[in-house]
């Protein structure tokens, strides 16, 4: 029988960075152009934005197992376990659980579209289709190249401005700028992991930006993108206040994933790139929110 902690292994802990991280960003761009005292701020609704952001996290992590896992992709793995890959659990089950996980993230979105405007749903529908369809279906668009777009688009833009949004009801320009920070970490943390499965993706014909760019691009790539967050960084506090640039310490944390990364770190290597830039995130988003949290 599949553990608790396999289940908790197919959930990819290492990843759910990326699902506090918008909303972190979101929340504190929302504090400060409402202006209102902290107490005032409707933290319910932050944190059912938490909920659907860590319950979609946990779904594409279950789905993506279960569609690489029956097609054979994670049969060779440099990385962690995979439930299907390794026999641990059946393919309906781990297919169930991540149903499980979008319809949690679709109760706490339909609180959040009932309380905010009910368009809502229409984002939450496209962001669960996107979820499943990164690797399932017949021509999942995540082996096509294509996974690092989305990312960028639904754990970055969606999410921060979606968070913003529900918490003010008002479209505000720093919100794209942390959407477009917190996207660029994201897709970095996936183009480690890509990086990671050049050999075996090749193999398997999964055609992921890392195998159409190549070894050393793709190396690039990921520099380039904790790049762009910094400047994210700057562009939020030229439009809110200038304390937002203690944001830029979060490079402190991503130096060494980034060294990592240019100096040619491959296959097991790689694995620890993956936490580290999570974390780089994670920071992002707690180092930027902080000052915008005070200041509102």
């Amino acid at each position: 029988m599949t553990s608790p902690a396999d289940w908790l292994a197919g959930a990819r802990p290492r990843t759910l960075p990326a699902a506090v991280a918008p909303v972190l960003a979101g929340t504190g761009v929302a504090a400060y152009v409402d202006g209102a005292p902290l107490g005032d701020l409707a933290w319910w609704k932050a944190l059912l934005a938490l909920v659907v952001s860590l319950a979609l996290q946990v779904g594409v992590n279950y789905a993506n197992d279960y569609s690489d896992g029956i097609r054979g992709t994670d049969a060779d793995r440099v990385g962690p376990m995979r439930l299907v890959g390794s026999g641990t659990a059946t393919p309906q089950a781990v297919k169930t659980a991540a149903f499980a996980a979008f319809g949690v993230a679709g109760v706490a979105g339909l609180v959040l579209a009932a309380t905010t405007a009910w368009w809502l749903v229409a984002v939450g529908l496209v962001c669960v289709v996107a979820a499943w369809f990164y690797t399932g279906g017949k021509t999942p668009y995540g082996y096509l190249g294509l996974g690092e777009v989305m990312v960028f688009v639904f754990f970055g833009l969606v999410a921060v401005i979606g968070t913003t949004f529900v918490l003010t009801q008002t479209w505000e320009w720093p919100a794209l700028y942390a959407g477009v920070g917190i996207g660029s970490l994201a897709c970095a943390i996936l183009v480690a992991n890509n990086l990671r499965d050049i050999p075996t993706d090749t193999v398997a014909g999964k055609r992921t930006l890392a195998v159409r760019l190549g070894d050393e691009r793709t190396r690039y790539l990921y520099a380039f993108l904790v790049l762009v967050a910094a400047a994210a960084v700057v562009a939020i506090a030229a439009a809110t206040t200038w304390w937002v640039l203690l944001g830029l310490v979060f490079l402190g944390r991503a130096i060494a994933p980034t060294r990592a990364v240019l100096g040619g770190a491959q296959g097991p290597a790689l694995i620890p790139v993956l936490a580290a830039t999570g974390a780089s995130e994670l920071a992002w988003s707690v180092l930027v929110a902080v000052p915008l949290l005070v200041r509102g």
